[in-house]
Protein backbone atom coordinates (compact mmCIF):
# COMPACT_ATOMS: atom_id res chain seq x y z
CA UNK A 1 0.00 0.00 0.00
CA UNK A 2 2.96 2.13 1.00
CA UNK A 3 4.66 1.71 -2.42
CA UNK A 4 1.56 2.48 -4.76
CA UNK A 5 1.13 6.02 -2.61
CA UNK A 6 4.77 6.61 -3.03
CA UNK A 7 3.87 5.55 -6.87
CA UNK A 8 1.10 7.84 -7.30
CA UNK A 9 3.21 10.88 -5.70
CA UNK A 10 6.33 10.28 -8.30
CA UNK A 11 3.69 10.15 -10.91
CA UNK A 12 2.11 13.50 -9.63
CA UNK A 13 5.52 15.21 -9.41
CA UNK A 14 6.73 13.91 -13.04
CA UNK A 15 3.28 15.24 -14.70
CA UNK A 16 3.73 18.63 -12.75
CA UNK A 17 6.98 18.80 -14.05
CA UNK A 18 5.62 17.74 -17.70
CA UNK A 19 2.82 20.68 -17.31
CA UNK A 20 5.38 23.05 -16.43
CA UNK A 21 7.55 22.38 -19.63
CA UNK A 22 4.20 22.72 -21.78
CA UNK A 23 3.37 25.93 -20.14
CA UNK A 24 6.71 27.70 -20.96
CA UNK A 25 6.02 26.04 -24.52
CA UNK A 26 2.39 28.32 -24.95
CA UNK A 27 3.90 31.33 -23.26
CA UNK A 28 6.51 31.52 -26.26
CA UNK A 29 4.62 30.44 -28.92
CA UNK A 30 5.37 33.95 -30.10
CA UNK A 31 9.14 34.44 -29.50
CA UNK A 32 11.40 34.99 -32.33
CA UNK A 33 14.03 31.75 -32.75
CA UNK A 34 11.96 29.78 -29.39
CA UNK A 35 12.57 26.03 -29.32
CA UNK A 36 10.02 24.19 -28.02
CA UNK A 37 10.82 21.45 -25.02
CA UNK A 38 9.16 18.02 -23.71
CA UNK A 39 9.65 16.02 -21.35
CA UNK A 40 10.11 12.28 -21.47
CA UNK A 41 9.43 9.82 -18.40
CA UNK A 42 10.97 6.45 -16.96
CA UNK A 43 10.65 3.89 -14.63
CA UNK A 44 12.74 3.91 -11.31
CA UNK A 45 14.19 0.59 -9.89
CA UNK A 46 11.56 -1.83 -9.34
CA UNK A 47 11.31 -3.96 -6.31
CA UNK A 48 12.04 -7.64 -6.73
CA UNK A 49 9.79 -10.09 -4.60
CA UNK A 50 11.09 -13.02 -6.47
CA UNK A 51 14.38 -13.86 -8.39
CA UNK A 52 14.89 -16.18 -11.85
CA UNK A 53 14.87 -19.39 -12.11
CA UNK A 54 16.71 -21.44 -15.17
CA UNK A 55 15.08 -23.77 -16.78
CA UNK A 56 16.45 -28.13 -15.89
CA UNK A 57 16.23 -30.72 -17.61
CA UNK A 58 13.37 -31.72 -14.76
CA UNK A 59 11.74 -27.99 -14.89
CA UNK A 60 11.03 -25.01 -16.91
CA UNK A 61 12.60 -21.51 -16.01
CA UNK A 62 10.88 -19.17 -13.82
CA UNK A 63 10.70 -15.50 -14.35
CA UNK A 64 11.33 -12.97 -11.83
CA UNK A 65 8.63 -11.57 -9.59
CA UNK A 66 9.49 -7.87 -9.17
CA UNK A 67 7.11 -4.58 -8.40
CA UNK A 68 7.26 -1.06 -9.91
CA UNK A 69 8.57 2.00 -7.70
CA UNK A 70 7.01 5.05 -9.52
CA UNK A 71 8.65 6.91 -12.21
CA UNK A 72 10.86 9.75 -12.71
CA UNK A 73 11.78 12.17 -15.10
CA UNK A 74 14.58 10.97 -17.95
CA UNK A 75 14.90 13.85 -19.82
CA UNK A 76 13.51 17.55 -20.92
CA UNK A 77 14.80 18.01 -24.59
CA UNK A 78 14.99 21.03 -26.64
CA UNK A 79 13.35 20.37 -29.90
CA UNK A 80 15.64 22.27 -32.28
CA UNK A 81 13.42 22.34 -35.50
CA UNK A 82 12.81 24.68 -37.41
CA UNK A 83 10.14 27.80 -37.19
CA UNK A 84 8.12 28.69 -39.57
CA UNK A 85 9.22 32.45 -41.44
CA UNK A 86 7.73 35.54 -41.15
CA UNK A 87 8.78 38.17 -43.67
CA UNK A 88 9.52 41.88 -42.15
CA UNK A 89 11.57 43.39 -44.99
CA UNK A 90 13.25 44.97 -42.49
CA UNK A 91 17.09 44.32 -43.89
CA UNK A 92 18.46 43.85 -40.04
CA UNK A 93 16.25 40.82 -39.50
CA UNK A 94 17.84 37.49 -40.69
CA UNK A 95 16.71 34.16 -40.68
CA UNK A 96 18.89 31.18 -40.62
CA UNK A 97 17.94 28.40 -43.69
CA UNK A 98 19.84 25.29 -41.91
CA UNK A 99 21.33 24.16 -38.60
CA UNK A 100 23.49 27.11 -37.62
CA UNK A 101 23.29 29.50 -35.07
CA UNK A 102 24.06 33.62 -34.95
CA UNK A 103 27.01 34.67 -32.34
CA UNK A 104 26.75 36.90 -29.98
CA UNK A 105 28.70 38.57 -27.50
CA UNK A 106 27.91 40.77 -24.36
CA UNK A 107 31.49 42.11 -24.53
CA UNK A 108 34.33 42.31 -27.30
CA UNK A 109 36.45 40.84 -25.09
CA UNK A 110 33.97 37.71 -24.21
CA UNK A 111 35.92 34.40 -25.07
CA UNK A 112 33.22 32.07 -26.27
CA UNK A 113 30.14 33.82 -27.91
CA UNK A 114 26.75 32.98 -27.46
CA UNK A 115 24.38 31.38 -29.84
CA UNK A 116 21.09 31.94 -30.95
CA UNK A 117 18.35 31.65 -33.76
CA UNK A 118 16.57 34.75 -32.86
CA UNK A 119 17.68 37.32 -35.77
CA UNK A 120 15.84 40.61 -34.81
CA UNK A 121 18.93 42.65 -34.95
CA UNK A 122 19.51 46.61 -34.85
CA UNK A 123 22.51 49.16 -35.59
CA UNK A 124 23.13 51.32 -32.68
CA UNK A 125 24.47 54.71 -32.42
CA UNK A 126 28.29 53.10 -32.95
CA UNK A 127 26.84 51.58 -36.25
CA UNK A 128 27.42 48.24 -34.19
CA UNK A 129 25.27 45.26 -35.34
CA UNK A 130 23.57 44.04 -32.09
CA UNK A 131 20.96 42.36 -30.53
CA UNK A 132 17.86 43.36 -28.80
CA UNK A 133 19.56 43.43 -25.71
CA UNK A 134 22.25 45.13 -27.00
CA UNK A 135 24.93 42.60 -27.15
CA UNK A 136 27.38 42.19 -30.37
CA UNK A 137 26.80 40.18 -33.52
CA UNK A 138 29.95 38.04 -34.58
CA UNK A 139 31.87 38.00 -37.76
CA UNK A 140 33.58 35.11 -39.17
CA UNK A 141 36.56 35.89 -37.05
CA UNK A 142 34.09 36.21 -33.73
CA UNK A 143 34.38 39.97 -33.80
CA UNK A 144 31.71 42.45 -33.73
CA UNK A 145 30.12 43.94 -37.28
CA UNK A 146 30.12 47.34 -37.87
CA UNK A 147 27.76 48.40 -40.58
CA UNK A 148 29.09 51.84 -41.97
CA UNK A 149 27.80 52.15 -45.32
CA UNK A 150 25.19 54.66 -46.28
CA UNK A 151 23.03 51.68 -47.61
CA UNK A 152 23.65 48.08 -47.20
CA UNK A 153 22.35 44.49 -47.58
CA UNK A 154 22.87 41.13 -46.69
CA UNK A 155 23.88 38.39 -49.03
CA UNK A 156 23.10 34.22 -48.14
CA UNK A 157 26.58 33.44 -46.98
CA UNK A 158 26.08 36.42 -44.50
CA UNK A 159 28.17 38.84 -46.65
CA UNK A 160 27.39 42.29 -45.94
CA UNK A 161 27.44 44.57 -49.36
CA UNK A 162 27.62 48.11 -48.29
CA UNK A 163 27.53 51.00 -50.25
CA UNK A 164 29.80 54.06 -49.60
CA UNK A 165 29.58 57.84 -50.01
CA UNK A 166 31.65 57.83 -53.18
CA UNK A 167 29.89 55.24 -54.95
CA UNK A 168 31.76 52.32 -54.09
CA UNK A 169 30.92 48.87 -52.53
CA UNK A 170 32.80 47.50 -49.78
CA UNK A 171 32.07 43.49 -49.09
CA UNK A 172 34.89 42.46 -46.39
CA UNK A 173 33.02 41.76 -43.60
CA UNK A 174 30.60 38.52 -43.33
CA UNK A 175 28.30 37.42 -40.12
CA UNK A 176 29.56 34.55 -38.60
CA UNK A 177 27.55 31.46 -38.00
CA UNK A 178 27.74 28.53 -35.31
CA UNK A 179 27.87 24.75 -35.97
CA UNK A 180 27.31 22.87 -33.12
CA UNK A 181 27.41 18.77 -33.27
CA UNK A 182 24.71 18.36 -30.32
CA UNK A 183 22.49 21.34 -30.40
CA UNK A 184 20.24 19.65 -27.70
CA UNK A 185 23.51 20.09 -25.41
CA UNK A 186 23.11 23.78 -25.02
CA UNK A 187 22.13 25.39 -22.01
CA UNK A 188 19.74 28.44 -22.14
CA UNK A 189 20.56 31.07 -20.56
CA UNK A 190 17.92 33.50 -21.13
CA UNK A 191 17.04 35.78 -23.64
CA UNK A 192 16.90 33.53 -26.97
CA UNK A 193 20.39 32.61 -25.86
CA UNK A 194 22.16 29.35 -25.63
CA UNK A 195 25.44 28.91 -23.94
CA UNK A 196 27.99 26.30 -25.18
CA UNK A 197 29.16 23.02 -23.11
CA UNK A 198 31.14 20.09 -23.53
CA UNK A 199 28.07 17.65 -24.69
CA UNK A 200 27.43 20.23 -27.28
CA UNK A 201 30.47 20.31 -29.19
CA UNK A 202 33.95 18.13 -27.94
CA UNK A 203 35.88 20.52 -25.09
CA UNK A 204 33.28 23.09 -25.75
CA UNK A 205 34.86 24.83 -28.20
CA UNK A 206 33.24 26.94 -31.28
CA UNK A 207 35.05 27.89 -34.01
CA UNK A 208 32.91 30.39 -35.91
CA UNK A 209 32.30 29.97 -39.88
CA UNK A 210 30.53 31.15 -42.71
CA UNK A 211 26.65 30.68 -43.94
CA UNK A 212 25.89 28.97 -46.49
CA UNK A 213 28.31 26.63 -46.33
CA UNK A 214 27.50 23.16 -47.92
CA UNK A 215 30.06 21.48 -46.25
CA UNK A 216 29.51 22.82 -42.48
CA UNK A 217 26.21 22.77 -43.26
CA UNK A 218 25.18 26.01 -41.75
CA UNK A 219 22.39 26.81 -44.18
CA UNK A 220 21.85 30.16 -45.79
CA UNK A 221 21.02 33.44 -44.51
CA UNK A 222 17.78 35.25 -45.42
CA UNK A 223 17.68 39.06 -44.77
CA UNK A 224 14.43 40.63 -44.36
CA UNK A 225 13.01 36.87 -42.61
CA UNK A 226 12.47 36.16 -38.97
CA UNK A 227 12.30 32.99 -37.81
CA UNK A 228 9.48 32.43 -35.19
CA UNK A 229 8.73 29.86 -32.74
CA UNK A 230 8.52 26.05 -33.58
CA UNK A 231 5.46 25.55 -30.59
CA UNK A 232 2.97 23.77 -32.52
CA UNK A 233 0.09 24.57 -30.22
CA UNK A 234 -2.40 21.35 -31.16
CA UNK A 235 0.05 18.99 -29.73
CA UNK A 236 1.03 21.19 -27.10
CA UNK A 237 -3.08 21.34 -26.24
CA UNK A 238 -2.96 17.80 -26.72
CA UNK A 239 0.15 17.00 -24.22
CA UNK A 240 -1.86 19.45 -21.57
CA UNK A 241 -4.90 17.29 -21.84
CA UNK A 242 -2.82 13.86 -20.90
CA UNK A 243 -0.59 15.57 -18.36
CA UNK A 244 -4.08 17.00 -16.37
CA UNK A 245 -5.12 12.85 -16.64
CA UNK A 246 -2.05 11.65 -15.52
CA UNK A 247 -2.00 14.01 -12.53
CA UNK A 248 -5.75 13.65 -12.55
CA UNK A 249 -5.05 10.00 -11.71
CA UNK A 250 -1.82 9.45 -10.09
CA UNK A 251 -3.83 11.63 -7.23
CA UNK A 252 -6.73 8.98 -7.14
CA UNK A 253 -3.67 6.18 -6.72
CA UNK A 254 -2.87 8.36 -3.60
CA UNK A 255 -6.35 8.61 -1.93
CA UNK A 256 -7.14 5.14 -2.63
CA UNK A 257 -4.17 4.29 -1.31
CA UNK A 258 -4.94 6.23 1.78
CA UNK A 259 -8.74 4.69 2.14
CA UNK A 260 -6.69 1.20 2.14
CA UNK A 261 -4.90 1.93 5.00
CA UNK A 262 -7.76 3.23 6.53
CA UNK A 263 -9.61 0.16 6.47
CA UNK A 264 -6.39 -1.92 8.04
CA UNK A 265 -6.32 0.91 10.82
CA UNK A 266 -10.22 0.34 11.25
CA UNK A 267 -9.13 -3.53 11.49
CA UNK A 268 -8.61 -2.83 15.61
CA UNK A 269 -11.95 -1.35 16.56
Amino acid sequence: MLRSMYSGVSGMRGFQTKLDVIGNNIANVNTVGFKSGRVMFKDVMSQTVAGVTAPSETQGGVNAKQIGLGVSIGSIDTIHLGGSAMTTHEPTDLRIDGDGFFLVKMTEDQDIPYLTRAGDFHVDADKNLVTSDGFFVCDESGGPIKIEGVAFSIAQDGTIIQKQDDGTTEQDVKIGIGKVVNPEGLEKIGGNLYRMTVNANPDGALDPTTANNAEAGTGAIIAGQLEMSNVDLTGEFTEMIVAQRGFQANSRIITTSDEVLQEVVNLKR
